[in-house]
């Protein structure tokens, strides 16, 4: 994958090369950077998802970190959570147009980190 390495500006609000303390954007930065939030988003945008799923597509999460990440996404309009009234309960998650839009953007950033890992690793001290 051929990645541009011509640097886009910052945005207006930090030209300054100031990232304020309460910024929304840290906000939400931290919601969508967490370990766990880019495995629920980049594993969501390959389709729709069980719970199941979901826990076993992202290695090493307990029900508790999954069951926090996934209501902070939905909070933030990157998720979907579609509970179908049927026995046993059926609840599928999915991702909005925003958190499409998101994962087009993390897909890329994801495919260089796992190009580089084992090159930055190993060359650790």
């Amino acid at each position: 994958m051929k990645v541009s390495t011509l640097l886009a500006p910052l945005p207006a609000g930090v030209a300054d090369g100031v990232f304020p303390a309460g910024c929304p954007s840290r906000t939400v930065l931290d919601h969508i950077t967490s370990k766990w939030g880019v495995l629920i988003l980049l594993s969501l945008s390959e389709g729709d998802q069980r719970w199941s799923e979901l826990r076993r597509r992202a290695e090493g999460i307990s029900e508790k970190m999954l069951a926090q990440t996934l209501k902070t996404l939905e909070r933030d309009g990157l998720v979907r959570r579609d509970a179908q009234p049927v026995i046993p309960p059926r609840v599928d998650y999915s991702l909005t147009e925003r958190g499409r839009e998101l994962t087009a953007l993390l897909i890329p950033l994801v495919t260089w980190a796992f190009d580089n890992a084992e090159e930055i690793i190993g060359g650790q001290s």
